[in-house]
């Protein structure tokens, strides 16, 4: 199976102006996971009915869109593909009062997309999130760490303490954590993340928290 790249030859016949925007928002979450997974990106599309080239022209078009001078800054961007939240809820995050507003993924029934808006309405977090009722996956040890099974805040708890690092894109995160390996060792490990979802990990030397 070939991997989804940028120099793929056009497949399919909708364009994808003419998706959906709930499938093409999909479309655009993949895109940023098939540098990591594009085995498991195959199969997402096949399952959606979507191509490679919709896939790409889906992401280009979001990009153009949140990135354009006149881009209107906060929810609007995931409003405008993504409709009305499924729920809004108020957040207390330190001394801020934030609200969380969430979307369901139907490619991930037990996840849901969170955007998290700060005083004033600007965006200043959007991921994959588990959703309210969904059973979260037992994380014991790094075998359990499986691509795209869980989500920032289940790595972050079942192996506390864990320590943000920076991504290498905004869409990204890492988190620095040590986890038991199947034999009971501690590991220390670097959990990479697209979207708020479970990519893979590096087994790193030394404390990974220091």
């Amino acid at each position: 199976m070939n991997p989804a790249t940028d120099n793929d030859p056009p497949t399919g016949s909708a364009a994808p102006s003419d998706l959906p925007g709930p499938l093409a928002f999909q479309l655009v979450l993949l895109r940023r996971m098939a540098d990591h997974h594009p085995t498991l990106v195959e199969d997402a599309l096949r399952q959606l009915g979507a191509s490679r080239a919709q896939m790409r022209e889906a992401n280009r078009r979001w990009q153009a869109r949140m990135h354009s001078p006149r881009a209107r800054a906060g929810i609007q961007p995931y409003r405008a593909l993504l409709g009305a939240p499924e729920a809004v809820t108020t957040r207390r995050i330190g001394d801020l009062t934030c609200e969380a507003l969430t979307w369901p993924v139907p490619l991930w029934p037990d996840l849901r997309f969170e955007v998290l808006t700060a005083p004033g309405g600007s965006a200043w977090n959007a991921w994959l999130v588990r959703a309210p009722g969904a059973a979260g996956p037992e994380l014991r040890t790094t075998a359990d760490l499986a691509p795209w099974s869980c989500t920032v805040d289940e790595v972050a708890r079942a192996f506390a303490p864990a320590r943000p690092m920076e991504g290498s894109a905004p869409t990204r995160w890492r988190l620095a954590c040590t986890a038991p390996d199947p034999d009971g060792a501690p590991q220390n490990v670097i959990a990479e993340f697209t979207w708020g979802l479970y990519q893979r990990r590096a087994d790193v030397d030394g404390p990974a928290n220091a």
